[in-house]
């Protein structure tokens, strides 16, 4: 309980700061904004202290003497002028989170309860396949955070600084600190996110589209994206043309033989969108619920607060509140776009400390907002004539706090890791489909995998409506931008710019696909033309939602559950233990402890080069005695022989047995811990 609490007191400071100083901003917004900025504070000054006290409760306690100054501030410097209340607009939109983001949150929420170490009867710990890859990752910062000293390293790779957006798991620390479970403080801020998200977009769609429909359909647009893949389920369905990881999606013969695979949950990887077998199908575009969302909690924190820094911004630039009284209230054409008769400047500051929290959140979205603001700055700029000089004052105001709170984490940590790292940053053009020289033609490569939607955006460009060209002006930056520039060692990785890019043109398609809808009025095939476009554009969506919703693996036996129950208890919260580099690993996953090297599978991505420490770890299995300096060397206090370790490395088990106590062995004798006396380290 101490640990929601803790949660519901920021939520409300959060809350208290965006009431008092967004009072023009409408109220479901606001709400919204204020539930996001609570969250933030609860990431950030709890982790600011963690700099004097380490990681621990007495960190979280001084959090609490900030956070009443910065509500105090708020309420002092508070806008007095009447707030925007919960009108008949507000009371519509209302009704379309009721109806759109609730039946989506609850899918998430499924996910996330499912797909996060999930008990079951025999006392293993299940995921779901999405989660399957990324979670030991985050589970080892959220354990290996409880009361480490900041900065922190890497628990996977000791003596290298944790250069990773480290927030969101640093959250679920908090959770732990304060008393909630391993699982708990994992699937709690999960399911709340993804609320947030799902609500979030649909309020930002509902500013920027012409419509509410063009809110709503945005918003699927987004979520249930998937792009055609599934037509490869119906291409030669009557004869098998492949087998199990050779053109597996058309191994069975048969449409329903197809699609049981695909939605049954036991393949891997088997739907019609991020397939697994990207040279043959070249499917890259991932359902954002089910592929992102779930198991990327960076990218899913990312979202949360880049989704109200982007509503702030359009607010801030396009604030129909501020446009002349003899302007129709509803315009929003070339001249409501960019005239203004004051300055937010409360807002643009609100939203320069919200975008300065970014980078250590998620830096994807750290990056993507400061391209996309690029974009829309340089056409505010211009197209303001004569407000020139109060568009420079909003865009100052926000830039300025932005870089200045920024500033201090990328040099810490982003550029700590990848300056002078030859894998990140380096020219690669037309994403993932030019890596091994263009597998697709480039626009049927962009077709096949996003869809209807992309042919949509791509027309609407075409036609002279300012606002779109406006939200264009700051989308195509960010696309540019990860068409031409690979950030990371995975080229893949820069999807997660591109969907920052198709968040904003899901509202370009959506209004302009309903403005074709309705220049069909009268014709008696509008609704089959209506039910086959929706087909087109979800199908392949769904088809992913529901194989996840279906997926079930194991991640954690009984016996490695038990394992790290006894590490938690009978071990030094700061011990070092020597393991292989096994993704799947009890030791540095669930009991937070530091181990040697992780694997590649992070570690090469992130920027570093492991191959000394595999050498010197295998050479030790091998030899122990042999190589006594390896644990000096790394500090190591404990040994651990398990299945990994049995089959990828030749252990001597007898040199173990002899030369070091044996501390813990498992019930099948599957799992052996050694303690390494303190003079043989």
């Amino acid at each position: 309980m101490l640990a929601i609490g803790y949660f519901l007191l920021f939520e409300f400071c959060g809350s208290a700061v965006a009431y008092f100083l967004l009072p023009r901003v409408r109220f479901t917004a606001r709400l919204w904004i204020g539930l996001c900025l609570g969250m933030i504070l609860m990431m950030w000054l709890p982790a600011i202290f963690a700099f004097l006290v380490n990681f621990s409760v007495p960190a979280h306690l001084l959090a609490l003497i900030p956070l009443a100054l910065m509500t105090g501030g708020a309420f002092y410097f508070r806008d007095k002028r009447e707030r925007k209340g919960l009108d008949e607009r507000e009371q519509r939109l209302l009704k379309l989170l009721l109806f759109t983001a609730l039946p989506l949150s609850i899918v998430g929420g499924f996910l996330q309860w499912t797909h996060n170490i999930m008990p079951v009867n025999n006392g293993a710990l299940h995921v779901g396949q999405s989660t399957y890859g990324d979670l030991p990752l985050h589970l080892s910062i959220i354990t290996s955070l409880r009361n480490a000293p900041f900065p922190a390293d890497y628990s996977i790779y000791p003596g290298e600084l944790l250069s990773y957006p480290f927030l969101v798991d640093s959250f679920s620390t908090s959770l732990m600190l304060l008393g909630l479970s391993l699982r708990a403080s994992v699937v709690f801020p999960g399911i709340w996110m993804m609320a947030l998200v799902f609500s979030g977009y649909l309020i930002l769609a509902e500013r920027m589209a012409d419509s509410r429909k063009g809110a709503v359909l945005a918003t699927l647009f987004f979520f249930i994206n998937g792009g055609l893949g599934f037509f490869y389920l119906f291409d030669m369905q009557g004869v098998s043309l492949g087998k199990a990881g050779e053109n597996e999606l058309q191994s069975l013969a048969g449409l329903w033989d197809r699609l049981s695979m695909v939605v049954g949950g036991g393949s891997w990887y088997q739907t019609p969108a991020n397939h697994a077998e990207f040279t043959t199908y070249n499917l890259r575009w991932s359902n954002v619920i089910v592929d992102m969302m779930v198991p990327q909690r960076t990218t899913l924190g990312g979202w949360c607060m880049l989704l109200p820094c982007l509503y702030l911004l359009y607010d801030g630039v396009r604030p129909e509140g501020y446009l002349p009284e003899n302007l129709p209230a509803a315009s929003d054409g070339p001249v409501a776009v960019f005239m203004r008769r004051e300055i937010p400047y409360r807002q643009g500051i609100v939203l320069g400390v919200m975008a300065g929290a970014l980078p250590m959140i998620n830096t994807h979205c750290f990056l993507a907002l400061g391209l996309l603001s690029i974009g829309w700055m340089i056409y505010d700029l211009i197209r303001s004539r004569g407000n020139r000089w109060q568009a420079l004052v909003f865009w100052g105001i926000y830039g300025g706090l932005a870089v200045l709170l920024a500033a201090p984490q990328l040099f810490t940590w982003t550029f700590h890791q990848a300056v002078g790292n030859e894998s990140f940053l380096k020219f690669q053009f037309n994403w993932v489909n030019g890596s091994q020289g263009m597998l697709d033609g480039y626009f049927w490569f962009y077709l096949k995998n996003i869809g209807l939607p992309f042919l949509l955006i791509l027309l609407s460009l075409l036609e002279k409506n300012e606002k779109r060209r406006f939200l264009a002006s700051g989308a195509f930056v960010i696309y540019l931008a990860a068409e031409f520039i690979q950030f990371q060692p995975n080229a893949y990785d820069n999807n997660k710019l591109f969907y920052v890019w198709y968040m904003i043109c899901a509202v370009l398609a959506a209004d302009y696909g309903l403005e074709l809808l309705g220049k069909l009025s009268g014709m008696r095939a509008k609704p089959v033309i209506a039910v086959l476009c929706a087909f087109l554009c979800f199908f392949t969506g769904a088809l992913s939602i529901v194989h996840e919703c279906n997926s079930d693996w194991q991640m954690f036996s009984k016996e490695e559950a038990q394992a790290a129950e006894f590490v938690e208890e009978n071990t030094a919260s700061d011990a070092t233990f020597m393991t292989w580099t096994q993704h799947i690993n009890f030791v540095s996953s669930l009991a937070g402890r530091k181990i040697i090297c992780g694997p590649d599978t992070w570690l090469y991505y992130h920027g570093f080069n492991t191959w000394q420490r595999q050498a010197e770890i295998r050479a030790f299995y091998a030899d122990p005695m042999g190589n006594l300096s390896v644990l000096e060397k790394y500090g190591v206090d404990y040994i651990l022989v398990g299945g990994n370790e049995r089959y990828n490395l030749t252990v001597d088990t007898a040199a173990l047995d002899q030369n070091f106590d044996l501390v813990y062995e498992s019930e099948w004798e599957n799992i052996l811990i050694y303690q390494v006396p303190q003079e043989g380290k």
